[in-house]
This record gives C-alpha cells, structure tokens and sequence, in this order.
C-alpha cells in the first residue's frame, strides 16, 4: 500500500542523503588558514570527529580581517564549523608525544607545514605511519612535496599568478587581475577531500594508501582545464576578454539602464531571437556575426552593437525579456542582491551556526548533493576542548609541563 504525503510533508526539507556517513572516522588537523581547514570541515560536516590542533597563539585565520565579529575572524569562524580545537606547542617534546598520542587513535591526519616541517617535528608521514599502520595522511602545500619548488611558501594570490590564472582575467592592456574569493585555496580544499575520501574507500577495501601529496599549483592549473587544454593544443595564448568566454560570443555581461545582464545566446537559435528580443533583427543577417566564428572574429564591433541596444532598458526588463525568448541570461548580482535572491533560500546552501561569542553567523554551508546539514558545533574557541583530550574514546595523553602548556 502506497500513501500520498500531505502538502506539508512534500514542502520539508529532506534530511541530507550523506548525513552522518563519516561517523566513526577521527581526523586529527594540523593545517591552517584556508585549503587544509575547509578540506577537514568538509569531513566534520560529513560527521567525521575533526580535532583541530592550534599552536598556542591559535590558527594564523583567527588574525585575518576585517571583518571581525565580536572578537572574531569571519575568514576562521567560515571554515571551521563542527570542529574540536586542541592547543599543542610542538617546539617542545611534551607538546609533540601529546600530538603522537592523538595520531594513534586517528583515521586521517591533515597537514598544511611547508614541506619538511612535519618530519622535523616527529609527526611526518613515516613517522606517523610508524605510530598508526593504518593512518591516511594527507599533505597539503603550495607546490608539493617535492620539486625544486617545494620548498617555497605560497598563497592563493600568488598561485593564482604563478599558474597564469591572473593572465586570463581581466582586459587587454589593463593590469593584471585576480579572483577576489580565494579560489584557489577554495579548489585545493575541495581536492584535498576528495583524495581523503578516495583513499577512506582504498583502505575500507583492504589496501592503505601512500602519502596523499595535494598541492595549490596543481588545483590551480586543474581548474584551468578547458583553457590550459586550449593553450596546449594550438600554443595560442588566451586574449583578454573580460565578463566574455574565449570561446563564443554573445556570452558576456553587457551594461544597461541600470546595471549589467550576462547573456549567453551564442547557438544559431538563441542567437537570432536575441536579435528579434533586442529589436535588432538587422545583426543576425549582419556579415560580421552571421556565424560564430564571424562573431568572435568582430567580437569588438559585436558588443558595441549589443551594448548600444542592452542601454536603453533597465536590467530587470531585459531579464523577463530575454527569459521569454528562451535566452540564457541573468542579472550581475553583487552580494547585496545575491543575499535578496529567492533562490537563495530554495537551495537551502545556507547553514546558520550558533557561536558563544559571535552569536548568530550565517555562511554557505555543505550542499553537495542536498540542502545543506545543520551544524553539530559551531566554530571552536582556541583550545576550547582541550580539557577532552583525556575523556571517553581517547587513551590518556601525557601531562604537559607548565613551559609547555598551550
């Protein structure tokens, strides 16, 4: 026998299908600032117990700012949801035999030191091996573990310049041009996760895998796969072009009245309806864009022509307009407009989480594959559970001496 739900039950959200997948995993996270702390949120959002291990003088995010709420970094309170924290000064050897305690009853271990650091401390990847068989260590750098430059510090902007992502944005003749969100760090997490889970899956199939090396060079040059492809192939570089694609036009943001439209009509169809829609039927039979490679060809004269007709009706207008015709198109939003968006609430990204002193924050939270989980736990104070360290599952860690108390 089947039932029908009721109205209210179709409307509730449902639970998120991965919820609580990773219980039972411990993730013991040495990494800071920005790569290392998302990849190891991922996982706590994912249910694993993810105990964060802070110098003394706490993860270099809780500095970065503004913004600052009550005390608190908005670039840490981002990435740090659902986590333990642990203060452990590893420049002294009680620190450190507290650290090996940790990594023996681990799963997984995530490190962000500049390669060769985490072997000086006595927590590197054989060293720790040694003290838990079983362990999937993760390292995550600038440019590997190896190399000639491996010994280089790095950080997003300055990968996002070394990978020539910085020569693809922006204008010819103007400066060069980063993305503002930290894109790269962003994409290194998410890899980092990744490999983490890959491997989670080896070893559950009766092989441990090897030391996993995740690198900010590498994810950068990956998330340039269709314009790096491009490059290899004919060994053209990439001209300039703005909101534009490389590769098709109209596929750019155009002014109007009141603000910017990004239109992407490029295919034969969409591309004479937008002349119809625009009230110039004239550009579809115009020599200069009646293909695209005419169009990409002309591209300059093209947005001079389109930009000429977007100007003389308001952004909205265009966008009911354009969504008529079946055109692919939307407003360019800043973060005002995102936050009043529909949209917004529908996809359920947004997580709110509660913290003792930044009160109510809320951020993107994990919406891979569903409507994102409520947190277990806000953001951690620094050292906030360290008094845990020597309660339930975990064995008792050794006394700290008071010259080596985080």
């Amino acid at each position: 026998m089947t039932t029908t739900p009721t109205a209210a039950q179709a409307a509730a959200p449902a639970a998120h299908p991965l919820e609580r997948t990773l219980d039972g995993l411990r993730v013991i996270d040495f990494s800071q600032v920005a790569a290392g702390p998302l990849s190891t949120m991922i996982l706590a959002d994912l249910g694993a117990d993810v105990i964060k291990i802070e110098p003394p003088t706490g993860d270099i995010g809780r500095t970065l700012g503004p913004p600052f709420i009550e005390g608190e970094s908005t670039v840490f309170l981002s990435l740090n949801r659902n986590k333990r924290s642990v203060t452990l000064d590893l420049k002294c050897e009680e620190g450190r035999a507290r650290a090996r305690a940790l990594i023996a009853t681990a799963d997984i271990l995530v490190e962000s030191f500049r390669p060769g650091v985490a072997d000086r401390l006595g927590i590197g990847f054989q060293a720790a091996r040694a003290i838990n068989p079983r362990l999937i260590y993760c390292s995550i750098s600038a440019y590997g573990q190896h190399g000639s430059w491996s010994h280089k510090p790095g950080v997003d902007g300055v990968v996002q310049a070394v990978s020539g992502l910085m020569s693809v944005i922006g204008h010819e003749g103007e400066p060069p041009s980063k993305v503002q969100a930290p894109i790269i760090d962003m994409v290194t997490g998410y890899h980092a996760a990744l490999a983490i889970l890959a491997a989670v899956n080896q070893r559950a199939a009766g092989s441990v895998p090897g030391h996993l090396d995740v690198n900010m060079f590498t994810s950068a040059v990956m998330l340039q796969q269709v314009t790096l492809s491009s490059y290899l192939t004919t060994g053209e570089l990439p001209v300039r072009c703005g909101s534009g694609a490389p590769y098709a036009t109209p596929n750019e943001a155009y002014q109007t009245a009141d603000g910017y439209v990004l239109v992407a009509a490029y295919q034969p169809e969409r591309w004479r309806r937008l002349c119809v829609a625009l009230d110039r039927p004239d550009l579809a039979d115009d020599p200069r864009f009646g293909t695209l490679s005419e169009r990409m060809a002309n591209r300059d004269a093209l947005t001079a022509e389109l930009t000429g007709a977007f100007r003389h009706r308001p952004t909205g207008e265009w966008v009911a307009r354009l969504e008529g015709a079946d055109i692919i198109c939307a407003a360019v939003s800043d973060y005002d407009d995102v936050a009043s968006l529909p949209l917004l609430a529908e996809s359920g990204v947004l997580t709110t989480v509660h913290h003792p002193a930044a009160g109510h924050i809320v951020m993107p939270g994990f919406a891979i594959g569903g409507r994102s989980m409520a947190a277990r736990r806000p953001p951690p104070r620094l050292g906030e559970h360290n008094s845990l360290l020597n309660e339930g599952p975990l064995p008792k860690l050794p006394a700290l001496a008071d010259t080596c108390r985080g």
